[in-house]
């Protein structure tokens, strides 16, 4: 059959290779260079290198006590059931994983894993070598790849996806397909500080929401909790914390630990709030404090971060690094079952687009590389299998539609202010961030609804780009006012009494 997969992230181009070698016609398209997105970016490792006393069912429980209990169970014991074969193929394809002294894989450890199992390559380089492993295997197929080439639409006939149409050297140009596996990544780019590279503006969710596709769990947005502050944003992984570095106030306190008993190895959702909520009391960043690792291990351990932070005038080894949370990861997207079907026959969609149930309210670090190489491999392997009836299995609740409650309905609405999307990316920042409330949530969705009802024809991939933005953040809104009760990445400061934590509240089949 004849396939396209949209995206050359981890998700995709495990899908558009696992398609062709099992016999179809790949088209692969990606909005920049082939490798480009989110992966080549990730400073993280891979979760699933299991060592003494460590296995799949502890993974699975990480998973979901991380995901506050709203993991899908069965998703996630996929993850981890298929997670050392995708890591097997891994390194088949030429991912050298670092290795400890004596040759075995070595494996760190990251906040809320109970267990020292992720692999890293290169240091803190792991998603660009696992780019570079991938990009080079499909160069070596004779799929078509189509570079600089952005998704617009999907194209539905008789119910089933038929293809899709894209913005090409300043066209539309349509391109027919028995099958689409969506692959293209989060919607970073909504908030004004973000870890995400700039083409990450949601538009594979924007599309689906156009033809009616299930979405859900969009409130989710996880914030990475040690950024360096500049332009562009700079992520400090994870594992530095994992390694021993530790937060400190202005005092040189370390705090975290008023938030959880872990402290810098609680969940992402606690430390991000934590750090956040300190900085704002003290008035004063807070600190990365990785001076206790010395500068040989930091050179050696983190080469990418060590270089960078030197580049910006500072010598970690030395003096502790200003940190500050960013948009980093969507837990929700396209819904899809445990092998890529969403709601509409023929639409597939893996990594970090898809609702998979894996994260929950909150992903477990170092399972998003997991996941698109275990459901880009599922996607794939679906396609030559019959359309279910049903292929997910949810039932859509109700959501809010106009933006609007009793309580607010004679509040009478500010004037709306300019649009671009600076403007966007701060009211979301401000009012979908770290904490939430009802009616800056209200507000926001006022404003964005009526700059959607004022925007220009798109003619270009930056108009295109703002219209798909203000579709997601549309919905990414109607989301979070749907979720009354605080849970894992979602923080209501006014959370409904006794609101219970349903598992899918905020499901949206349109636009």
């Amino acid at each position: 059959m004849n396939v396209v997969v949209v995206g050359s992230g981890i998700a995709g181009l495990t899908a558009a290779l696992h398609a062709h070698e099992l016999g179809h016609a790949v088209t692969l398209v990606t909005k920049s260079a082939l490798g480009g997105g989110c992966t080549p970016l990730a400073q993280g490792g891979v979760a699933g290198g299991y060592g003494p006393g460590d296995g799949p069912a502890a993974h699975a429980a990480d998973t979901i006590s991380a995901g506050a209990g709203l993991c899908d169970p069965a998703a996630v014991d996929a993850l981890v059931a298929d997670g050392a074969a995708r890591i097997a193929e891994l390194r088949a394809r030429g991912v050298a994983f670092d290795r400890a002294p004596g040759g075995a894989l070595a494996r760190g450890r990251e906040a809320a894993h109970t267990h020292a199992r992720i692999l890293h390559a290169g240091g803190d380089a792991t998603g660009a070598a696992i780019s570079a492993a991938l990009c080079a295997a499909v160069q070596r197929t004779p799929m078509s790849v189509r570079e600089r080439t952005m998704l617009l639409d999907l194209i539905v006939e008789a119910g089933r996806i038929r293809g899709i149409t894209v913005l090409r050297d300043g066209g539309a140009v349509e391109i027919r397909a028995d099958a689409v596996i969506l692959a293209t990544g989060g919607a970073g780019q909504l908030y004004a500080h973000t870890t995400n590279p700039i083409e990450t503006t949601g538009d594979g969710i924007a599309a689906a929401l156009r033809v009616g596709a299930a979405i859900a769990d969009l409130e989710f947005v996880q914030f990475h909790p040690t950024t360096l502050p500049g332009v562009p944003v700079f992520l400090l992984s994870e594992a530095v914390r994992g390694e021993g570095a530790v937060l400190r106030d202005s005092d040189g306190r370390r705090f975290v630990f008023d938030s959880h008993p872990d402290g810098e190895l609680a969940p992402r959702d606690v430390v991000a709030r934590a750090i956040a909520g300190q900085a704002a009391r003290q008035g004063t960043p807070v600190h990365l404090d990785a001076t206790g690792l010395g500068a040989d291990a930091l050179a050696r351990r983190f080469p990418t971060i060590d270089r960078v932070t030197r580049d910006r005038g500072f010598d970690w080894s030395r003096e502790p690094l200003p940190v500050t949370p960013a948009a980093h990861y969507l837990m929700g997207g396209v819904v899809t079952d445990r092998h890529g079907r969403t709601t509409i026959p023929g639409l597939y969609a893996a990594g970090e687009i898809a609702r998979t149930g894996v994260h929950g309210a909150n992903r477990l670090a170092s399972n998003s590389l997991l996941e698109g190489a275990v459901f880009g491999a599922r996607a794939a392997a679906a396609l030559d299998e019959p359309w279910p009836t049903a292929a997910v299995d949810i039932t859509p609740c109700p959501s809010p539609t106009d933006g609007t409650t009793a309580a607010d309905a004679d509040v009478a609405p500010e004037p709306l202010p300019p649009f671009d999307r600076a403007a966007l990316q701060r009211l979301l920042w401000d009012e979908v961030g770290l904490r939430r409330n009802g009616s800056g949530l209200q507000r926001a969705l006022r404003i964005v609804r009526g700059w959607a009802v004022g925007l220009p024809p798109a003619v270009d991939v930056r108009t295109y780009e703002d219209r798909n933005l203000l579709l997601v953040a549309d919905a990414t809104l109607r989301a979070a006012l749907a979720r009354p009760a605080s849970v894992g990445a979602h923080h209501r400061d006014d959370p409904a009494p006794g609101a219970p934590t349903m598992a899918h509240p905020s499901i949206l089949e349109t636009a």
